[in-house]
């Protein structure tokens, strides 16, 4: 298995066991699915007193997102400036890390026009259908992990920069 970390917080973002798909050559998407935590039941073997009221602990399920919850990561939210502002910061952090790792300058390049383009055309115009999730250390540098709903508006996907990634094999 391959987990992948975030290259700038070493966060833990997303793994291979999860379908990832490569969207234009730049970031990765996974579909998620929404599952039940909590509400363990133990069995002590002990009768309950007549006498006593029962001694329960408040134990509900919850719905949470696979991915979310299984990388810990935290949410946040962004307006639409803010996030630019974000990203411009985030995009130079990336391509530092690149250079730092002996990416070649058309890994680079492809990267810097890819993220551009990603983001004028598929981010920005659906805004305001994105949740933020950034990762278990909530270092403000690091990767923003964006969460949207497939065009049955029933499936959530998370959406992960691959050039701000490193892999782990695990």
């Amino acid at each position: 298995m391959i987990i992948y970390k975030d290259i700038i917080t070493d966060d833990e973002i997303i793994s291979d066991s999860y379908d990832l798909k490569e969207v234009d050559g730049i970031v990765y998407e996974a579909d998620c699915a929404m599952i039940t935590e909590g509400a363990v039941h133990v069995d002590t073997g002990a009768n309950a007193s007549a006498e006593e009221a029962e001694e329960g602990v408040e134990d509900t399920e919850v719905k949470v997102n696979n991915i979310v919850h299984s990388f810990r990561l935290q949410s946040t939210s962004f307006d639409k400036k803010g996030y630019l502002s974000y990203l411009k910061g985030y995009m130079k952090a990336v391509k530092a890390a690149l250079q730092e790792k002996g990416a070649s300058p058309e890994t680079i390049t492809a990267f810097e026009k890819g993220a551009q383009t990603y983001v004028k055309e598929k981010l920005l115009p659906n805004f305001k259908d994105f949740e933020f999730y950034t990762g278990e250390s909530m270092n403000p540098d690091g990767m923003i992990v964006l969460l949207n709903y497939r065009e049955d508006g029933v499936t959530p996907y998370v959406i992960v920069w691959k050039h701000g990634l490193t892999e782990m094999k695990v």
